[in-house]
């Protein structure tokens, strides 16, 4: 019962990370109904910015996170004006963004490899090594200020699209685009303020990224997918669906060691998102509106 108790909680933690790496890629999906494949490589690139800021200036990686995620907002909105609102709408845009956001995935990871090579990097501060004690049971410090931040970042996400002047309007573009320009809501800067929330949670999740693993260039194509399993899982467009996509796939994880060997389980999340495809295509919150 011990060690039930143990993994289960370990798998919440886990929870928490894994909801940080997909906010990003499930809110620009919701609104502008892109798939943005660049998100694993801003993930990556944002390990990065956070190692360059501790190691050469000394900023704690948690104190870095303002700093981290208002670049990746102007990265974001820039990439979204120069590139992204070019592609046209509809099936045959849906392709080209495909090719178009997998091309600047090939380019940050190729400038990643020309600036850092292909060595290992981490961020080792003070207390990567401490520990919390859980019901009797020891956690990595950072794994549990990674869970309170995801919290804080769902929370904060949540009250904004619907509190929020500008929350309602991303919604109401998410529903019906056409109707929204009808009542004077701007859809384009509509359309550039997502994209920059949506890249700057990515790179929020870049630093929480950072204090828990080593990286080089190629890291980010395993977060990105298991970003697409917790998605859909959670059902597109759905905030609190991601949470709970995440929560799910992380105790499918944790607990697949008493059914499968350890190296296998990195393929459990993907069989459960075949079940789930099979069984219930739009998730388990359903492919609705942001909320």
């Amino acid at each position: 019962m011990g060690q039930v108790l143990a993994l289960a909680i370990s798998a919440v933690l886990l929870a928490g990370f894994y909801a940080s790496m997909a906010y990003g890629l499930g809110l620009i999906y919701g609104v502008l109904r892109v798939v943005n494949l660049a998100h694993g490589g801003m993930i990556m690139a944002s390990a990065y910015l956070s190692w360059v800021l501790f190691t050469r200036f000394n900023i704690d990686p948690y104190l870095a996170i303002p700093i981290v995620m208002v670049v990746f907002f102007v990265v974001g909105v820039a990439m979204y004006k120069g590139l992204v609102r070019f592609l046209p709408r509809g099936a045959a845009g849906g392709v080209q963004s495909l090719l178009l956001l997998f091309g600047v995935w090939l380019v940050i990871r190729n400038i990643a490899y020309l600036l850092f090579t292909g060595d290992d990097q981490a961020v080792r501060t003070s207390y990567s090594t401490a520990s919390i004690s859980i019901f009797g049971n020891s956690y990595s410090l950072n794994r549990v200020l990674v869970f309170v931040i995801s919290l804080v970042a769902v929370a904060v996400l949540q009250l904004w699209l619907s509190r929020t002047y500008t929350g309602k309007a991303v919604r109401a573009v998410t529903e019906n685009s056409g109707s929204s320009t009808l009542v004077g809501i701007d859809v384009e800067r509509v359309y550039a303020l997502t994209f920059g929330v949506g890249t700057a949670l990515a790179g929020l999740a870049g630093v929480l990224a950072s204090t828990l693993f080593a990286f080089n260039p190629s890291f980010g194509s395993g977060e990105l997918l298991k970003s697409f399993v917790i998605i859909v899982l959670g059902g597109l467009g759905s905030v609190v669906g991601i949470a709970v996509g995440a929560l799910v796939l992380s105790f499918a994880e944790i607990f697949a060691i008493y059914v499968v060997p350890s190296y296998l389980t990195a393929a459990v999340g993907f069989v459960l998102l075949v079940v789930v495809l099979v069984v219930r295509p739009s998730g388990l919150f359903g492919a609705k509106v942001l909320r």
